[in-house]
């Protein structure tokens, strides 16, 4: 199914709320959110505080576009494996592809989360931002995982690993958060997520593959 491309309005719609998104990070992590109004954070993106309101309601929520990025990215690249694809194998692929902070823009954008994330620790709005924007995310997955996997494939199964991987990243990101662990190798987010999501769908059957304890194969 071929998506229609934004057009040059949404497009500028969207940068708009990533440089507001960028703004509010980078005061969170520098006066925390009981220190930032929306009025800071407005006169840092450079536009009027009506502005800002136009796209969100809450100092908290505008840095959602930025938490979400990362996963849009991730699930565009499972997407690309195509109908037919092993999904452990396509699954682990993208999250790890998506972590891996292979330039310079990927592991900036890990550092804003780390320290949204830290300030999230402290502030219920921010973190029930993170929670929002992992919970739309998996159900986002769900379609790309129905999509992968074809008709017939069980609602519980696609449920089921939408929940698991999402919570993979979300999970390693919140670990790798609490410590100085380097964007990249041991203890980065990427080391992390593929160790959750390992654990989390060691048991399940994942979309069509072997039953776990399945005697049936020699």
């Amino acid at each position: 199914m071929s998506t229609k491309p934004p057009s040059l309005t949404e497009r500028r719609k969207a940068a708009t709320q990533l440089d507001i998104a960028r703004a509010a990070a980078e005061l969170f992590t520098e006066r925390g959110p009981d220190g930032t109004t929306a009025e800071d954070i407005a006169l840092r993106a450079g536009v009027a505080l009506r502005t800002f309101y136009r796209y969100f309601r809450s100092k908290q929520d505008a840095v959602a576009p930025l938490l979400a990025g990362g996963a849009d990215r991730w699930r565009e690249q499972l997407a690309a494996a195509g109908p037919g694809a092993r999904l452990p194998e396509a699954l682990e692929r993208s999250i790890a592809e998506s972590l891996a902070a292979e330039d310079e823009e990927r592991a900036e954008g890990l550092l804003w989360t780390r320290g949204l994330l830290r300030a999230a620790a402290e502030d219920p709005a921010l973190r029930a931002v993170w929670y929002r924007v992992n919970q739309e995310s998996e159900e986002k997955l769900r379609e790309v995982l129905a999509g992968l996997a074809g008709p017939g494939t069980d609602p519980l199964e696609l449920r089921l690993a939408a929940a698991a991987a999402t919570d993979a990243i979300r999970i390693a990101l919140e670990t790798w958060a609490e410590t100085d662990a380097p964007v990249r190798g041991e203890g980065s987010p990427a080391a992390l997520a593929v160790r959750c999501m390992r654990e989390l769908m060691g048991g399940m059957r994942l979309l069509g593959d072997t039953p776990a304890g399945d005697s049936s194969v020699a």
